[in-house]
């Protein structure tokens, strides 16, 4: 009997995902401190070279896996490409009930306290066990885990050297369940602003549902609040499967791009350009995963201290 297919939203059948190349692994391990444990998937490309490679931390959204955020953002094709380390850590029902990362949650918003102890502890495991590039370590989410990337930035921007949120909240939006749907609704408060500067690439759909597009803007100012003089620029596209899209660059007086805001106009709360081979994401583009890739790699980390 042939095996019953992959139903995704909508009730229509999901494609395989793409398969391993060989030599590659895309294996599950599993970390633990005092905050808990949790187990992430880590792929691992086939053409590993004895150079140092970069790292990326996927953070999947709200009732989503490790399996289901890779095959939907297809970041592995990616990183099988350009030669690099991807890990999605997994959050367990058992520490929500919709598996969404606590982003509302105090105690999971501070450095080395609770989930962002865990994820930052994922992170240095990896370092250790394989030959990481310290100076090229990005972290990126969607939805719940786009506004736990955030935090990740906010907290340790000795860690990161580059943030990517797609469909997210900025640090602080929240700090308990009732506030957090109001910031989903109505777009954040003033949050909190960083410490120390982090390059930060936004996507938002502009007829999001789910988390007000008025997050996206949060995120881009309180991501660059403490750099200053800021250019800001406008770039307008069109994808060839659908939709248009608003590129805001903030560049600094020489002219390098530090913060990139993509808004994409008419799309819901999905990933931009992923697969339906994953749920929550819209193909019409723009390709979110490529444009993040490409961010991240033209941003090293000046003075990484990893362990």
């Amino acid at each position: 009997m042939p095996a019953t297919p992959d139903i995704g939203i909508g009730g229509v059948p999901r494609p395989a995902p793409d398969p391993l190349p060989d030599g590659a692994s895309f294996t599950t391990e599993c970390y633990t401190n005092a905050a808990g444990t949790r187990a992430y998937k880590l792929y691992v490309p086939s053409n590993r070279t004895s150079q140092r490679l970069p790292l990326i931390l996927m953070l999947h959204g709200c009732t989503q896996s490790p399996d289901d955020f890779a095959a939907g953002t297809r970041m592995n094709t990616l990183a099988e490409e350009h030669g690099c380390l991807v890990a999605y850590p997994a959050q367990p029902s058992s520490a929500n009930a919709q598996k969404c990362w606590n982003w509302f949650s105090p105690n999971d918003q501070r450095r080395d306290q609770g989930e962002p102890s865990l994820i930052a502890g994922i992170t240095r495991q990896i370092m250790r066990v394989h030959p990481v590039d310290s100076s090229r370590v990005y972290i990126a989410g969607l939805s719940a885990g786009g506004a736990a990337a955030a935090i990740m930035g906010a907290a340790y921007p000795d860690l990161y050297a580059a943030v990517g949120v797609h469909s997210g909240l900025p640090a602080g939006a929240a700090r308990d369940l009732p506030s957090a749907f109001t910031a989903m609704r109505e777009g954040a408060p003033g949050a909190c602003q960083r410490s120390r500067f982090v390059p930060m690439i936004v996507f938002h759909g502009d007829q999001d549902e789910i988390v007000h597009p008025r997050n996206g803007d949060a995120v881009v100012a309180q991501s660059t609040a403490s750099a200053n003089g800021l250019r800001s620029t406008v770039q307008r596209g069109q994808t060839a499967r659908g939709h248009a899209y608003s590129r805001m660059v903030y560049a600094d007086a020489s002219g390098w791009t530090l913060c990139e805001q993509w808004t994409i106009h008419g799309a819901g709360h999905a990933w931009a350009g992923g697969s339906t081979s994953g749920s929550y994401t819209d193909p019409r583009g723009p390709d979110a995963s490529r444009e993040m890739l490409r961010f991240f790699l033209e941003h090293r980390h000046a003075s990484a201290n990893p362990l």
